[in-house]
């Protein structure tokens, strides 16, 4: 049997990390997933969907992820119910996710992108950098384009 889930989208909110009574650090947050089609208005419609996270990737999660965050998790799907306060079955079902991607910068949801950040925290690292440039390498030049045989794949 396989129960694999690949999600991308934006959290609702910060996520809630709490622990068991055991020790053991759970974050529940809920995953903005826009659909692939638009409704019959021309509008996008999202999915909003429960995922929960365990242990040391849960309290990542909490540290690092805010409202708005674009984030992308791998999982599996889980269905559990319980007795609500009125007596009633309540069912849920929630994405259980093994793995959270931290799509954005850390700072991008404080008004920050990721290009306005300062060159000298990338420069420190062992990262090469990069800087932007505006030009379109495939842009004419005004003159013919030489191509060659020896220069197609086939």
């Amino acid at each position: 049997m396989i129960n694999r889930v690949v999600l991308v989208g934006r959290l609702t909110k910060d996520p809630e990390l709490k622990y068991t009574q055991s020790g053991i650090a759970v974050t529940r947050f809920t995953l903005a997933v826009n659909r692939a089609f638009s409704n019959q208005s021309g509008e996008r419609e999202a999915d909003f969907i429960n995922c929960v996270t365990w242990r040391k990737q849960a309290e990542n999660t909490a540290n690092y992820l805010r409202k708005g965050s674009l984030t992308g998790i791998e999982g599996r799907i889980q269905t559990s119910s319980f007795d609500g306060q009125d007596g009633k079955r309540v069912f849920m079902t929630e994405v259980v996710a093994d793995s959270v991607q931290f799509l954005e910068p850390k700072n991008s949801n404080q008004g920050q992108s990721y290009q306005e950040q300062p060159q000298q925290q990338y420069s420190q690292s062992s990262q090469p950098s990069y800087q932007q440039t505006d030009s379109d390498p495939f842009a004419s030049n005004g003159g013919p384009v030489e191509v060659t045989d020896d220069d197609l794949p086939f």
